[in-house]
Order: structure tokens, then C-alpha cells, then sequence
């Protein structure tokens, strides 16, 4: 009797444990040394940093406005499509559930081509007073 409880311990363990780590998944979206377009990731700025996470909800058939990062940054598309074409005409279209590596200092500007809403979290590393995103008529 004493060998069928451990027995029964055992399997409800080993059952419990598997229906644990079952439920936990990861999987890699984006690990990359280059942003989208091929350019180099820059080195991070010196001294304290920090980490901004934003939420975007872009309306269908919305234009955002020429800009560019002057930072580090990484999204993923949660629901809709974008386009993303750089100054010079490289051009990206995103899809939900793909991930971006964003240029850094490239002047760019994003589309929603798709007939819903586009929401995408978009993850900044910088430093404490760097702007996430410089327009024409505020930079450099």
C-alpha cells in the first residue's frame, strides 16, 4: 500500500510539473546586431540608462510624419500592418506578430496600410533626457 502512494505521489508530481513548464513558452522574435535596413545597431550612450515602453495605436490609413530615433529601439506589431519607408526608400512592411529593430538616426516615417488600427509596443534604451523621436523641425 505504501509503494502505490508513492507511486501516486510520483505520477500526480511528474503530471504537475509537466502541465507547469508546458504552459511556459519563449520564443525569440528579434535578436539582431542591425536595424531592419542592414545599418549597425550604435554603441549605448554613456552613463545612466533608461528604458521607456510605449504602446502605439496608429488609425487605419494613418501617415505618421518624417522622424527619426536618436536611440536604440525595438517594437512588436500586436494587431494590424504597418509600412515603414526611410528617406532614402528602403521600405519594411510589418505584420502583426513580427518584430522591428528600428533605424537609429535615419530619417523614416511609418504607414498604416491595413484596414484596422495598428497597435505596436515599442521598447526605447537610452539615457535619462534623450528625446525618443526628433522631427525636421526640432533636430540637428
Amino acid at each position: 500500500m505504501k509503494k502505490l502512494i508513492i507511486i501516486l505521489l510520483l505520477a500526480l508530481s511528474v503530471s504537475a510539473f509537466g502541465a507547469e513548464s508546458a504552459s511556459v513558452k519563449a520564443v525569440t522574435l528579434t535578436k539582431s546586431i542591425l536595424s531592419w535596413n542592414g545599418a549597425p545597431l550604435p554603441p549605448y550612450p554613456e552613463g545612466q540608462p533608461e528604458v521607456t515602453v510605449l504602446k502605439i495605436t496608429i488609425p487605419a490609413g494613418a501617415v505618421l510624419p518624417l522622424h527619426k530615433h536618436p536611440l536604440i529601439n525595438v517594437g512588436v506589431l500586436i494587431s494590424g500592418e504597418l509600412k515603414v519607408t526611410t528617406e532614402k526608400g528602403d521600405e519594411l512592411i510589418l505584420r502583426a506578430g513580427e518584430a522591428i529593430v528600428e533605424v537609429v538616426d535615419t530619417w523614416h516615417k511609418g504607414e498604416n496600410t491595413g484596414d484596422v488600427p495598428a497597435e505596436i509596443i515599442v521598447f526605447y534604451a537610452g539615457a535619462p533626457e534623450t528625446p525618443l523621436s526628433l522631427f525636421p523641425e526640432n533636430s540637428n
